[in-house]
């Protein structure tokens, strides 16, 4: 990796630090603050649809904003976004809000989250290319989870620790702070190189180009469609599951106030991150396809997270929740390889958009269905209940695999600039 590389990686892991840092403060508290703020479990996971329905709803257009405009400013944006919607969450406990206006600002918190999926990643990508950079992809991502790693880590043990200390809603004030220090941060640095954006056109004709050279490469692309079909499926009962197993926790503890416990299972999901992150390019070694390797990391996730939800035991569901973390993050830097590896420049940050936009799909129906299980049944059977609905993923995975594509046993990053068809 040459100096100019080596900066662009020290830039995008900073960007994945503080990002991270940010949001994890209240990601091992999250579930308790809405529980705490009088909502039901089908309510607190009905706002957590709700910010995955403001996704939906603006992943495209600020996929474009990113493909159109420019990465920088689409980082800049969401990041103030994020800060003046967090501290809207803050008052709307404060106040005891109804339910209406949490689903109101979750919308927008799913907006701000917008700016961000596809930009920093297509930023990295095409600046590594523009640098000269010929390795890896799955190294530097796996390089960026072992710093999400640590700042998860970090932000989601202060944040219970703070909670415990203070009240459940100073998390959401540090982390507004945070985003703002963030912002000012990628002010400074932050350069859209590999990537000019083309501001000839008027928004809508811009909007419309990209959008057609976007679905030509995403979703007409049949290696590239069947992966971003598999989303709703793992990504909607993942960030259900990180989410219930706050209180699930707590509950097989036995004290539904030990917030620091409940800081736990995100602390925990962060150092295996780190150790997935680590591992990553070497487990990658020991499969010949990407897609072989994403399968094996699905069905291990699946039977994790069965156990978990048939377990009555604290300690042995914290071992679980390391494997469960584990896998996730070993898989995770080689599909985000594979489909960038797939993906022309001029749209990546529009498709990637699009991944994301069906991983939050599945999140507006799976989380409030699986937290209306939970309110039935527990959260035990929920999860096991999301065991099978991620199943229903796998067969897309295999669809994409037999369409042979190069990307699949690519072990270097393929030409990021590929030309468009």
């Amino acid at each position: 990796m040459n100096p100019a590389a080596r900066r662009v990686q020290r830039i995008y892991l900073t960007l994945m630090l503080g990002n991270t840092l940010a949001a994890s403060f209240i990601w091992g508290i999250n579930t308790l603050f809405l529980l705490d703020a009088g909502l039901s479990n089908f309510e607190a996971f009905a706002a957590n649809a709700f910010f995955t329905v403001g996704m939906v709803i603006f992943e495209i257009p600020t996929g474009v904003v990113a493909d159109t405009v420019g990465r920088k400013v689409s980082y800049l944006l969401g990041t103030i976004t994020l800060s003046v919607t967090t501290g809207l969450y803050w008052m709307l406990w404060l106040w005891h809000s109804p339910f209406v206006w949490w689903a109101l600002v979750s919308v927008l918190l799913g907006l701000g989250f917008t700016f961000f999926s596809g930009a920093v990643e297509a930023w990295l990508v095409d600046a590594l290319a523009f640098t000269g950079y010929t390795g890896s992809l799955e190294a530097v991502f796996g390089r960026g989870l072992v710093v999400t790693g640590i700042a998860m880590f970090t932000g989601s043990v202060l944040g219970g620790v703070i909670a415990q200390a203070t009240n459940l809603g100073v998390p959401f004030l540090v982390r507004a702070g945070v985003l703002v220090v963030m912002f000012i941060f990628a002010y400074m640095v932050m350069r859209d190189l590999g990537f000019t954006p083309d501001r000839s056109a008027g928004p809508l004709k811009a909007t419309r180009n990209v959008l057609t050279q976007s679905v030509e490469h995403g979703l007409r692309k049949r290696s590239v469609r069947y992966v971003i079909f598999s989303a709703p499926f793992a990504g909607g009962v993942g960030i259900y599951a990180f989410y219930a197993l706050q209180p699930y926790l707590l509950q097989l503890y036995g004290d539904p106030t030990a917030y620091s416990i409940a800081g736990l299972a995100a602390a925990v999901l962060s150092l295996a991150q780190v150790g997935g992150g680590l591992l990553a390019p070497r487990i990658r070694s020991l499969f010949d396809k990407r897609t072989s390797m994403m399968l094996v990391a699905g069905l291990i996730s699946i039977g994790t997270l069965v156990a978990l939800g048939l377990n009555g035991v604290f300690w042995l569901a914290v071992v679980l929740l390391v494997v469960w973390g584990f896998v996730f993050a070993v898989a995770g830097p080689v599909r985000q390889a594979y489909l960038n590896d797939m993906i022309p420049s001029k749209q990546r940050a529009t498709v990637l958009s699009f991944d994301s936009l069906f991983g939050s799909l599945g999140g507006v129906v799976i989380q409030p269905a699986l937290g209306r299980a939970a309110d039935l049944q527990g959260y035990g059977p929920s999860l096991v209940i999301g065991a099978v609905v991620e199943l229903i993923g796998v067969p897309f995975l295999l669809a994409s695999r037999r369409q042979r594509d190069r990307a699949d046993t690519n072990t270097a990053r393929a030409d990021a600039a590929a030309p468009a068809a």
